[in-house]
């Protein structure tokens, strides 16, 4: 039952299961101790000639560095912040000094709260907000339905890169495409595809982006990505010195640079353990060959043995092309928090509810119930969906 990568992520060797990863990842002990130490060095802040602050300054520029070269960008177009949801509100806050009434906005039906909340909210000012429908029980998106809401009024599309809920990972670069072809921006949500798949900001044709390292094994933090060319154009309520092309317009008050020496520690920890030690981009694209490797006998075994289930209602893609190793469903009979509350008994952690994925829960009419969710990282084993069945089978 214990992860193989147990070694290396001390909460794996408790012998709970944790498989509600779509809520936040476990993080290594690269992240740990890179976090202890900064701190028990001196905790300070950026920009003066005293050691502790001169390297609390080197670690803000390492991480942006870093940051980039996840994201396939440069770094003066990252932005470091709370959270994914946080950033996206101020993205929000300065298109709705850009655009006017009547002005369109396309979510897709698979968003996140975080990539949907920020932009209704552009309505009151006057903003027309139409849903890219899914197609249902699998929650596919089809570019076709994109391509007829899309109109000369269009300013804006806002696409995940994978569901949190039934784990589609939609077809990002076409949907960029078509964006641009009306002269629209395309802002993509990594948060759920980021520890599946490396972001690549340019071969999506993303404009805007947003993920977050402890979704990624890394400490509670939040990550901007804007394209460079865009961000001078961008209002920002920031302090009056800060420079209009700066990504520090976005990065208001002091940064948690403890938790920037994690997200560090975190990357030290994919390129030295799952990417053979190669440094910069390569080693990075190294690891996530290994954890598509790793995750892939967990989505086929895990998709398979949920579909054969007699009591299970499983919603999504049915086969394994097309989506990450998150599963939706609900059992027959059973509520969805009752559901986890007995697997939680049996040492399975899983969601129940709509975490934040409510237009997808709408679509399905399963509001305000949801469904149960199962999410799985390269960390997690055969003997775990094991535990998981085993539990589902023992279901009164």
């Amino acid at each position: 039952m214990t992860s193989p990568f147990a070694e290396h992520f001390p909460a794996l060797r408790s012998g709970f299961s944790y498989l509600d990863n779509a809520a936040g990842a476990q993080v290594p002990s690269h992240t740990i101790d890179a976090m202890s130490q900064f701190l028990t060095q001196g905790s300070c802040n950026v920009g003066q000639p005293y050691p502790a602050s001169v390297r609390a300054t080197e670690v803000k520029a390492q991480a942006r560095a870093a940051t980039a070269e996840f994201l396939g960008c440069r770094p003066e177009e990252v932005m470091l912040g709370t959270s994914a949801t946080a950033l996206t509100f101020q993205l929000s806050r300065a298109f709705s000094r850009l655009f006017q009434p009547g002005d369109e906005i396309i979510i897709s039906e698979l968003e996140h709260e975080s990539n949907a909340s920020p932009w209704r909210w552009l309505e009151a000012q006057g903003a027309v907000v139409k849903p890219w429908r899914a197609r249902w029980p699998e929650g596919r998106l089809e570019p076709s339905d994109l391509r007829s809401l899309l109109t000369a009024r269009t300013r804006l599309v806002a696409v995940t890169a994978a569901a949190n809920s039934v784990g589609t990972a939609p077809d990002v670069a076409t949907a960029a495409t078509l964006a641009h072809s009306v002269g629209a921006w395309l802002i993509v949500d990594a948060v759920h595809s980021s520890p599946h798949q490396l972001p690549d900001v340019r071969a999506w044709g993303a404009d805007f982006a947003v993920f977050s390292p402890y979704k990624v094994f890394g400490p509670h933090m939040g990550c901007l990505y804007v394209r460079q060319e865009l961000l001078p154009r961008l209002p920002a309520d920031k302090l009056w010195f800060v420079p209009e092309d700066s990504p520090q317009k976005f990065e208001p008050g002091t940064a948690n640079h403890e938790g920037l020496a994690g997200w560090l520690g975190t990357l030290r920890y994919v390129r030295e353990v799952l990417g053979d030690g190669q440094p910069g981009r390569a080693g990075l694209e190294q690891a996530w060959r290994r954890i598509e490797s790793l995750e892939r006998p967990l989505l086929e075994t895990t998709l398979e043995r949920l579909r054969a289930h007699k009591r299970v209602c499983l919603y999504g893609i049915p086969e394994p092309k097309g989506r990450v190793a998150t599963f939706c469903f609900n059992v027959q009979g059973v509520p969805p928090r009752a559901v986890a509350e007995h697997l939680a008994r049996n040492g399975v952690g899983v969601a129940a509810g709509h975490y934040y994925a409510t237009l997808a829960m709408q679509a399905l009419g399963l509001m305000p119930e949801g469904a149960v969710r199962v999410s799985l990282l390269h960390y997690n084993t055969l003997a775990e969906v094991d535990r998981l069945l085993a539990g589902l089978d023992t279901l009164p």
